[in-house]
Formats: structure tokens, C-alpha cells, sequence
């Protein structure tokens, strides 16, 4: 891996209706293929946001069919790109819950990897309350990471990021991509210096597709979707609409940064 890569998030702001989210990452997407992007990555629940337990349970789809799985795929295939699914409810162990899956497409089209969100969002302050694990089931607690030209890409999901054992226990990756969904709320208070402590710490660049606005339902998400990279410097930023976000990917940055504070050697534990 030596040449620059192109990667890029793109940011929604998802109703509670399939067809027209769909649309929207449709045309985001073919805007960050426009600008060159070669990995692109889609937020959090990006196919449905409802207040409705049951709207989401609707759909649900089983793992390897299902028409936002064949989204994915053929717009992967269409653009040539490695697509990186945001997440997409998909049938759980327990039926009346949903596994809340990221899923990666090759530019070919093929599913190289599936990571379900281990750690489920709970926080209540004052009329602001959300409870994650009332409809979704966590999935297993092994990291999951899967190689591109890029290098290797570990993966993550919205809460995940304030669990700093996940990613190190990835291994060692190029490139960290986070879906999320970030209440506005918590994203002002902790969402850029999780991202960047995540960056500094595996010294690797951070792509973070974030939902970014006020979404039909009222719910209003922190957006900020960004780039970061190994030194811990936003180097892309969108603030809040839709819209994407592109940088560079450059192995040579890599180097450097772990060759002048070489930490990641360092380590003791």
C-alpha cells in the first residue's frame, strides 16, 4: 500500500419511510464516486430513523437477502467502490428485536464483512431517553476488520466509540469507519475528541458517517461527519445537512506518525 485512496462519509438525514432515504444515499453516493472517492461509508440507520418499535421490526431482513442488502450491493457494483453499508436492521436470535448490522461491499458487489453493534446506547436526561437494547439485540463481542487497498479497515458503530477496547483490540488497522447517529446532545459534549482520541491512540486514519440534522421525527442528530488523521487533525469536516464529506487516505502519513511516536510498539498491557 503505498499510493493516496480516496474515502469519503456521507451524511443523512433519515425519515421514517425506506424508499426515500434510499434516494438520498443513491445520490450521495454517486456525488462522493463524482469526487473520486474509492471507500465510501454511509451513517448509522441510515435506511430508516422512526420513533416506532414496529416500523423498524418491519424492516427487518434476513442476513443475505433482502432489497436494502441488494441496494448495497448494486451500488457498490455501479460505482466501483468499497461501500461500507452504515447499518441496516437485520433478523435477530430474539424475534421481537433486530441485530442493528454494518455490512461492506467490494466494488464487485461481494459481502466481505458484517459487524452487528456490540455496545447498545442508554441514556436518559430529562425528557431525552434512549434505550437501545429494548429492540435490539448486541451482537457478539469480537472486533471485525477486513483488508482494502487502503489497508486494514476495523469497524465500529455509534456507542462503540466510547469503548476504546474495541478498536485496540482490532489489532492494528489503517482506517477506523464509525457509522453513527449521535444524539446532538452528546455529540456537542464528546463527539470530536472521542473521534480524534481514537485516531491518536491507533495512530490510523478515522472516517465517522454521522446522521447530521433535524430529522422529520424531531429528533435532532450531531452530524459532524470527518476525516481525521493519525496525528489526531480533522482534516474534513460537514456540519450539519446532508451532504459528503471526501479526503485522502495517505500511507505515507501512516509512516511517519508511527515512525516519530512509535506508542503503538510501546505498549506494556
Amino acid at each position: 500500500m503505498t499510493a493516496k485512496f480516496r474515502i469519503a462519509a456521507i451524511q443523512m438525514i433519515s425519515s421514517p419511510d425506506v424508499a426515500p432515504n434510499l434516494a438520498a444515499a443513491t445520490r450521495l453516493i454517486a456525488a462522493a464516486a463524482g469526487q473520486g472517492a474509492q471507500l465510501v461509508a454511509l451513517p448509522e440507520y441510515f435506511p430508516l430513523i422512526s420513533p416506532n418499535d414496529a416500523d423498524r421490526l418491519a424492516v427487518r431482513e434476513n442476513d443475505g437477502s433482502g432489497p436494502i442488502q441488494d441496494f448495497l450491493a448494486a451500488t457498490a457494483a455501479r460505482h466501483g467502490v468499497w461501500l461500507v453499508g452504515g447499518t441496516l436492521p437485520l433478523t435477530a436470535d430474539d424475534p421481537t428485536k433486530q441485530r442493528n448490522a454494518c455490512l461492506v461491499f467490494d466494488p464487485v458487489g461481494r459481502r466481505v464483512a458484517r459487524y452487528d453493534k456490540i455496545h447498545l446506547f442508554g441514556f436518559q436526561k430529562g425528557d431525552e431517553i434512549y434505550d437501545e437494547a429494548a429492540t435490539i439485540e448486541a451482537g457478539v463481542p469480537e472486533p471485525v476488520a477486513f483488508a482494502a487497498p487502503c489497508g486494514r479497515v476495523g469497524l465500529g458503530i455509534c456507542y462503540d466509540l466510547r469503548f476504546p477496547e474495541l478498536f485496540r483490540a482490532l489489532g492494528g488497522v489503517d482506517l477506523i469507519v464509525l457509522p453513527a447517529a449521535f444524539t446532538d446532545t452528546t455529540g456537542r459534549a464528546h463527539w470530536e475528541i472521542l473521534l480524534r482520541a481514537r485516531a491518536i491512540e491507533n495512530q490510523c486514519y478515522v472516517l465517522a458517517a454521522a446522521q447530521g440534522g433535524l430529522h422529520p421525527i424531531g429528533r435532532m442528530t450531531h452530524g459532524n461527519s470527518m476525516v481525521i488523521d493519525p496525528w489526531g487533525e480533522v482534516i474534513a469536516r460537514i456540519d450539519k445537512g446532508e451532504g459528503v464529506v471526501v479526503a485522502e487516505l495517505d500511507p505515507v502519513r501512516i509512516t511517519e506518525v508511527r515512525a516519530s511516536l512509535p506508542a503503538l510498539l510501546h505498549r506494556r498491557l
